[in-house]
């Protein structure tokens, strides 16, 4: 009988990366759309399957990401709700989005409440700016830091406001890929 190698410290095996490396083609690029509804970034990555770890997926991720283009911010915004409309459906994007967003609601004091009122309106003048939606990585922060957010990118021009999107997108994208895979 064969003898077995021992696996090597901190090389276990990985079911959320054996079970993304199982997937056809076509559910592959399916799943990848999830996390970043970018036709060129799910093919780029789909491309680089089977992924030998978790670092090679997360670094092709972002690394592809990075080269999100104007056209391709819009195609991706699509996807998105509003930062304070809960998403519809009960598929996974929709559950990670309610996820991510969670923390905005979470205070109900009058304070919070005030703060939320506030965030809508100038959600409203974001987009009236920049004629399109506010998008934020929203996980875990509180509905003050994103008002605080939002106000500073009001002062943008449109091409700095797009590379924060784009990069915000990036963000979602590296978070929805580690829920994706689940914990290692």
């Amino acid at each position: 009988m064969p003898e077995t190698m021992p696996e090597e410290p901190g090389r276990g095996s990985d079911p959320g990366l054996e079970q993304l490396n199982a997937l056809t083609g076509e559910e592959l690029r399916a799943r990848l759309a999830q996390c970043l509804d970018v036709d060129r970034w799910v093919a780029s990555l789909a491309a680089l399957a089977p992924f030998r770890d978790r670092d090679e997926l997360m670094r092709g991720a972002d690394d592809h990401a990075r080269a999100i283009t104007p056209e391709e911010v819009a195609t991706a915004l699509a996807r998105h709700p509003r930062i304070g409309e809960k998403a519809e459906g009960t598929g996974t994007e929709a559950r990670w989005s309610r996820g991510e967003q969670s923390a905005f609601a979470a205070d109900t004091d009058d304070a919070s409440a005030r703060v939320q009122r506030i965030f809508a309106h100038a959600q409203r003048e974001y987009e009236d700016r920049f004629g399109h939606i506010y998008l934020v990585c929203a996980s875990g922060r509180s509905s003050r830091e994103l008002l605080a957010d939002l106000v500073a990118r009001l002062g943008n021009d449109t091409a700095t406001e797009l590379r924060v999107v784009a990069d915000e997108l990036r963000r979602i994208a590296g978070l929805r890929l580690a829920k994706l895979l689940g914990n290692p």
